[in-house]
């Protein structure tokens, strides 16, 4: 049986098309035609464990439980931990209708889209643990939050990591106090929110949730303007430009309580893409965009080391 075929019995209706989603880096993502309604569909890699990333029941009780509360997550009409699809889990989401920050960013003020974000922002932060969907999860703290990185920065090509060691040094140094943990999104940018005007009306790509430190978010926020200085990088989300200082205002923390989180952004994200750089040059996951990313991953580091130096 097809994934179509398997989808339409799983939900009792008939599904007259499915097609990937051109946009984005996340994998197997399928608009899905049922019976006149649009809807996405997201499935784990065929063969891989079902546990972080790939672990997209997970992803849809976060969403379910925030759709719930209000906040501006799809909607989960149907998902199933059972291999029903292609031998595999799956999650259905409402398509919500809205703009990607490609569109949004160069015709709205950056002030205002940042203001919606930072708004969402705070509330997810704000939300009670038991009505995340993993309010049970083990918290976790800001030292295994950076091993949890440095591990795939091991794995980055060695050439554009050979200062990793001493951005790891100064994070390891110098951990802040921790606040009460919160859910945490984990790669809260303007790429994985859709838009109608400047407002967030979509949160999306939840893989790495988790509960933990919530100014990590606020730090992930700020790197979309980090790389505007790679010029001719890739940078989805880039025409947003705002300085760090201004996003710090509307979170409500000071540029002091913020440099360490900017920083360990900075290292998280070089990791992110030397990683995937290196499946790249492997030939275990194709995207040629990474290779567009090199002197992206080195300035990072570079920025990270001035930042806490």
């Amino acid at each position: 049986m097809t994934i179509q075929d398997d989808l339409s019995k799983q939900l009792g209706r008939r599904v007259e098309s499915i097609e990937p989603i051109p946009t984005g880096h996340s994998g197997f993502t399928y608009f899905v035609d049922v019976e006149g309604e649009r809807f996405v569909l997201r499935l784990p890699p065929p063969g891989a464990r079902i546990a972080g990333p790939a672990d997209v029941v997970r992803q849809g009780r976060i969403m379910a439980a925030l759709h719930a509360a209000g906040l501006p997550t799809p909607a989960i009409p149907a998902m199933s931990e059972e291999p029903v699809i292609d031998g595999r889990p799956f999650v259905l989401m409402e398509a919500v209708s809205g703009e990607r920050i490609e569109t949004t960013g160069p015709a709205q003020p950056a002030l205002s889209i940042a203001a919606s974000a930072v708004e969402v922002l705070k509330r997810l932060h704000g939300l009670p643990l038991d009505r995340t969907g993993i309010g049970t999860e083990e918290p976790v703290g800001l030292r295994a939050e950076m091993m949890r990185w440095a591990w795939l920065m091991q794995r980055a090509p060695e050439e554009l990591t050979t200062r990793a060691g001493q951005l790891g040094g100064l994070l390891a140094k110098d951990i802040p106090r921790e606040r009460e943990p919160t859910l945490v999104h984990g790669d809260y940018h303007y790429g994985n929110m859709l838009f109608r005007g400047p407002d967030v009306v979509a949160v999306l790509d939840w893989e790495i949730a988790q509960i933990g430190q919530p100014l990590l978010d606020l730090g992930c926020l700020c790197i979309v303007s980090h790389r505007r200085q790679f010029e001719g990088a890739p940078n989805p989300g880039g025409s947003v430009e705002l300085d760090d200082e201004e996003l710090f205002g509307l979170y409500g923390v000071g540029a002091d309580q913020m440099s360490w989180f900017v920083a360990m952004s900075l290292y998280k994200y070089a990791a992110i893409f030397g990683y995937n750089l290196m499946l790249h040059r492997r030939g275990k996951r194709p995207d040629p965009m990474y290779e567009g990313l090199t002197t992206t991953i080195t300035g990072m580091i570079d920025e990270g080391i001035d930042l806490l130096s």
